[in-house]
């Protein structure tokens, strides 16, 4: 046998033939060694078993949050604002002191009415005891029925005399209260709008002292096409769709960044009417705000469960291919293992699956994973598909649903 050396040294004609017979050896020999069962097995790939199930139809809406609670804190009497109390952008308790007016005059007032008071007593004493008088002597024919009556009409107006003088001195009262200038609500107070020193008023409808506004619970506030909204109206009435039990609809809010807010919220209500000038419906609904996360004014999108499809077949996304014409498909794995690439219609999102309006039924398998492997009209083997941990609960339910 020649040496590698020694080969080199040949002739490159010499070589050329050598290699070339060394080619067909081995062509010789591979079909040989494919026949004793050296041949590819089929390759494996995760399945999902379709099964009909309940999809809540989600719409999502531009909307904007608000305060449940509005309250503009004005002045309840005229003076010289001598305090502001409160700190500006904090919490506020309904009936906490925001502001003092100067009490001076407003104490003068009670003193005088207080006194009013002790006069108006005084005269309905003296009323009360000629009334008696005369009533003793009419009883006795000593008196006139001129000065019993006399007497009688005395008293009467001195009842009236000190009721008029109690209402005088409670207004009073209630006018030197009014001069600590307490919150209506509970809520957060913006800044102040008036300094020490100015004069308040009732007289200016304009002047207001602070505004108030309770943000635990707040609303979002977003509109609908009334179109849209007589669409599924009337998909639920023929049948398609099923309208959810009242107060289980879901509502979720969504922020600019896409991230889903914590707190679930719940519809209150949608407006009687349409919008003339858009062409929109107003719907409210209410959302917990315990940390203070959502301000007023704050953009934000509604998602809202208007409808219920029932036997509707949802599939993963990753599942999803396109054809070279654009239209979705999936690969369909028969009961013997054979793949089939099926055209499909797909509706809307659910989770992280696509809601399949034609072209899948109840019971057929589709691949999840290891699609690339697959070739229309090959053989797989098959295992079951298991979603990822990080999936959200709510794609976690709709995939133990669909198994």
């Amino acid at each position: 046998m020649l040496t590698v050396r020694e080969i080199l040294a040949r002739p490159v004609r010499w070589r050329a033939a050598c290699l070339g017979g060394l080619s067909l050896a081995v062509l010789a020999v591979g079909p040989a060694y494919a026949q004793e069962g050296g041949a590819t097995p089929p390759p494996a790939v995760s399945v999902l078993k379709l099964a009909a199930h309940p999809v809540p139809v989600m719409s999502e809406l531009p909307g904007r949050i608000a305060a449940t609670r509005v309250a503009e804190v004005r002045a309840q009497v005229t003076g010289i604002l001598q305090e502001r109390v409160f700190e500006q952008g904090t919490f506020v308790k309904k009936g906490d002191v925001l502001y003092r007016i100067d009490p001076d005059l407003f104490r003068v007032r009670v003193t005088s009415a207080e006194a009013t008071l002790q006069r108006a007593k005084a005269l309905q004493a003296n009323a009360k005891q000629q009334y008696d008088r005369q009533k003793e002597l009419r009883a006795r024919d000593v008196a006139s029925g001129a000065s019993y009556d006399t007497a009688a009409a005395n008293l009467a107006q001195s009842d009236a005399d000190v009721a008029l003088a109690e209402a005088a001195l409670e207004e009073a009262r209630i006018n030197l209260g009014y001069t600590e200038v307490r919150a209506p609500i509970t809520g957060i107070i913006g800044g102040a709008l008036v300094t020490e020193g100015a004069l308040v008023t009732t007289l200016d409808a304009n002047q207001k002292l602070a505004l108030i506004q309770q943000i635990d619970p707040v609303y979002a506030d977003f509109t609908q096409s009334s179109a849209e909204l007589l669409a599924l109206k009337r998909a639920v009435a023929d049948g398609k769709l099923a309208s959810p039990a009242p107060g289980q609809a879901r509502v979720e809010l969504v922020f600019d960044d896409g991230t889903i807010y914590a707190q679930p919220g719940r519809l209150l209500f949608s407006s009687a009417s349409v919008d003339a000038m858009t062409g929109q419906v107003t719907l409210r609904a209410e959302f917990p705000n315990p940390k203070s996360d959502l301000l007023p004014g704050l953009y934000v999108r509604i998602r809202i469960e208007q409808a219920v499809r029932d036997g509707a077949i949802t599939v993963p996304q990753r599942a999803v291919l396109r054809a070279q014409d654009g239209k979705a498909q999936v690969y369909v794995v028969a009961t013997d293992g054979t793949v089939e690439a099926r055209d499909i219609t797909l509706g809307q999102t659910f989770g992280s699956d696509w809601v399949v309006e034609t072209g899948l039924k109840s019971g057929e398998q589709i691949i999840v994973d290891g699609v690339q492997k697959a070739q229309p009209g090959g053989k797989v083997t098959v295992e079951i598909w298991k979603p990822a941990e990080n999936t959200r609960p709510a794609d976690k339910a709709a995939t133990q649903a669909i198994r």
